[in-house]
C-alpha cells in the first residue's frame, strides 16, 4: 500500500476514534448501554415497521453484531495501517490479527470495572472474528486495486 503522511494520518486518526468509540461503549455502566441498545433496536424498527423479527429477537443478537462490526472495522483500519507499514504478506494479517485480539481483551478487561458489566470470551470470540473479516475485505480490496493497476499498466 502506498504510505503517504496524509494516508497515514488519516488511518491513525480513524484507528483512535474507533477504538475511542469501542471502549467508550465498554465503560457505559449496564443501564445506560441497555438504554442505548434498545434506542438502536427502536430505530431499526421503525425502518421497517412490518418486520417485527428485530423487536422479537431483543437486544442480545443487536449487541453481537454490533461487537462484529465494530471490530470488523477495526480489523480494516490495522490491515491498512500495517499494510502501509510493512512489506512483507504474512506481518499485513499477523500483525493486525494480534492487535485485534489485544483490543478485544482489554475491552473485556475494561468491563470488569463497569458496575453491572461482565467480561465474555464468548464476545473476545467474536470481536475476533470481526476483525477476521476487515482483515480479508482490506485484502481482497488491495488484490483488485492491483489487479487494476497492472491492467492499466500493460494497456
Amino acid at each position: 500500500m502506498l504510505r503517504t503522511k496524509k494516508r497515514l494520518w488519516l488511518c491513525c486518526t480513524l484507528l483512535c476514534l474507533n477504538l475511542a468509540f469501542i471502549w467508550g461503549n465498554s465503560l457505559l455502566p449496564r443501564e445506560a448501554s441497555a438504554a442505548l441498545s434498545r434506542w438502536v433496536l427502536n430505530f431499526l424498527t421503525s425502518l421497517n415497521p412490518d418486520d417485527a423479527g428485530l423487536s422479537v429477537a431483543g437486544d442480545g443478537p443487536l449487541r453481537k453484531a454490533a461487537h462484529f462490526l465494530e471490530f470488523c472495522s477495526l480489523g480494516m483500519l490495522l490491515s491498512w495501517l500495517f499494510g502501509m507499514l510493512r512489506s512483507k504478506h504474512w506481518q499485513r494479517a499477523a500483525f493486525p490479527l494480534l492487535c485485534g485480539i489485544a483490543a478485544a481483551c482489554l475491552d473485556e478487561t475494561i468491563q470488569c470495572f463497569v458496575p453491572g458489566r461482565g467480561p465474555g470470551i464468548k464476545d473476545v470470540g467474536i470481536d475476533t472474528l470481526g476483525v477476521i473479516l476487515g482483515i480479508v475485505i482490506i485484502y481482497f480490496i488491495n488484490q483488485k486495486l492491483k489487479s487494476k493497476y497492472l491492467e492499466e499498466q500493460t494497456l
